[in-house]
């Protein structure tokens, strides 16, 4: 696969101040809001978001990580075993404005397991969901961001794949083209 660079670091970071003010726009000092970071990208995500918003004065966040995996519609089709992950989901969203969290936006069906999975957890008065790259032409479902990094066209058998940096390295979206 050919490799190019979709998001520089620079556009990463920009892109990551930027959604951290929307939300504060949307809701304030967040009393009201829980984040949910979907795992297992979605909790990196989740990760620098927190940061951003810390260091913008708002604290403390109720923030949680769901793990959506066995409430995905073809979690039984799969010919290898499931590696699922933690769920830390310490707080209740009864009554609350919960956003999902997620790196890619790709077919939708993540998102709706998420929806099945939070049920578990309360009965959210709102859900929003959060998204560093949509890719657009790509959904089986009628799932849209609300709060959305960059859009992309990218061909059914191409990737778009986030590396996240750890303060070395750098965070970094790129697109893989499938060969041809």
């Amino acid at each position: 696969m050919a490799s190019k660079v979709l998001l520089s670091e620079k556009k990463v970071k920009i892109i990551l101040s930027r959604l951290c003010h929307q939300l504060i726009e949307r809701h304030g000092d967040f009393s009201n809001t829980v984040l949910v970071g979907l795992q297992p990208r979605g909790t990196l995500l989740l990760e620098r978001l927190m940061e951003l918003l810390n260091a913008e004065g708002i604290k403390p966040i109720a923030f949680g990580v769901l793990d959506i995996t066995f409430f995905r519609d073809d979690f039984r089709r799969s010919e290898k075993p499931l590696n699922a992950k933690t769920t830390e989901m310490n707080v209740s969203v009864e009554g609350k404005d919960v956003v999902f969290i997620d790196d890619v936006l790709f077919t939708g069906r993540s998102i709706r397991s998420a929806l099945t999975a939070i049920d578990s957890y309360g009965r959210p008065k709102s859900i929003e969901l959060l998204v560093l790259v949509d890719r657009r032409f790509s959904r089986h479902l009628p799932i849209q961001p609300d709060y959305l990094g960059a859009q992309v066209d990218a061909l059914q058998g191409d990737k778009v794949r986030v590396v996240w940096g750890d303060g070395t390295n750098e965070s970094i979206v790129y697109l893989e083209k499938q060969s041809e």
